[in-house]
């Protein structure tokens, strides 16, 4: 592991895969960087130059769309929470994320809509496709498949660095995982003007794969204050999700951080993906090892975001809060249940 007090450090997937001594080094490393930042680079993980090169490239294309076909699939249509979101109209807290991005979740079939039924099952559904872009659908489809193999690979490393079987998780994740990618592009600002390309803010899932082009703008807190995580040629960063801060009683933390926009006449670019536990499940909390006992911090608990261990309740809360639009036009019934003010928003 490389690191300094301003720099994330670098971990290599493939260590823990390694000899035992190997192995249990690694593991260290896992636990200094949760206990830390909360945030890594990864490398060695096994996804193909060629296939991130090519979703970088259709990102690129789609965000070169005409307007009119990017707005042709807008979230405002899906009560799912899935299409094309213009600059400024996410919020984090209360402001607007200076962004467009498009989201793209698992691919499955709506639940019949009913008052009775659990209020997460509006979550589900399908995506909204550009129709001008046909090659986008399966190459994304593609992408969150081997990107969701990784993300599951990751979420073992950190049992086993908790001391728990690598296959704990699997109960609330199996068989239908909450999957989200975000592609996104924060366009340029002039230094009179707002740099908020995302507020602060944690994640909501188990973990996040970050792929980011090679323009920075990541930055994450830190005892010390923010440090940059600048593009990091052959690897991801990796965060640490609410589940996950939740399931380990605080030894996992999941951090604060935040985009700040690029200068004029440029761009940043960024394929986020979120693994998150089945929206029906409930977050358990693990028993540590007598010898990691003195990790566990207990959960942050902020009272502008309160956390719920039911996981659908969570994230629904987060998507009600950061798209006040589809909200309001799809899930009105809602906002008194889950106290949606747009300055509690969340962005994820």
């Amino acid at each position: 592991m490389t690191a300094s007090p301003s720099q994330l450090p670098v971990l290599d997937l493939s260590r823990f895969r390694s000899d035992t001594a190997e192995r249990a080094e690694f593991l260290r490393d896992v636990r200094d960087a949760a206990f830390g930042p909360g945030f890594f680079y990864l490398v060695g993980h096994g996804i193909s130059d060629r296939l991130i090169r090519d979703v970088l490239f259709a990102s690129r294309n789609f965000f070169a769309l005409p307007e009119a076909d990017k707005l042709d699939i807008e979230m405002i249509n899906s009560p799912h929470f899935r299409g094309y979101t213009r600059a400024g109209r996410e919020f984090t807290r209360g402001q607007p994320d200076w962004r467009e991005q498009l989201d793209v979740g698992a691919e499955r079939e709506a639940f019949p809509l009913s008052r009775s039924a659990p209020p997460w099952t509006r979550l589900q559904g399908p995506n909204q496709w550009p129709d001008a872009l046909p090659e986008l659908k399966p190459l994304l489809l593609r992408y969150q498949q081997e990107v969701t193999e990784l993300a599951i690979k990751v979420l073992r490393v950190f049992a086993a660095a908790l001391g728990q079987a690598e296959d704990v998780f699997e109960p609330i994740y199996v068989p239908s995982p909450n999957q989200l990618i975000k592609i996104i592009r924060y366009p340029g600002r002039a230094a009179d003007e707002s740099d908020q390309g995302v507020g602060t803010h944690k994640d909501s899932g188990f973990v996040t794969i970050l792929l980011q082009d090679t323009v920075a703008g990541l930055q994450v807190e830190t005892a010390d204050g923010w440090i940059d995580a600048p593009p990091l040629p052959g690897s991801f960063v990796v965060n640490i999700g609410e589940i996950l801060e939740l399931a380990s009683n605080g030894a996992l933390r999941a951090n604060v951080h935040r985009v700040v926009s690029p200068p004029p006449d440029t761009d940043r670019l960024s394929v986020a993906f979120f693994l998150g536990a089945r929206l029906d499940a409930t977050v358990p909390v693990l028993t540590l090892p007598p010898e990691l006992a003195d990790y566990a911090r207990g959960v942050t608990q902020d009272p502008q975001n309160p956390l719920f261990r039911d996981v659908g309740r969570n994230y629904l809360k987060g998507r009600l809060r950061s798209h006040p639009d589809v909200a309001e036009r799809h899930h009105a019934d809602l906002l008194d249940e889950y106290a949606i003010k747009p300055g509690l928003a969340a962005a994820y």
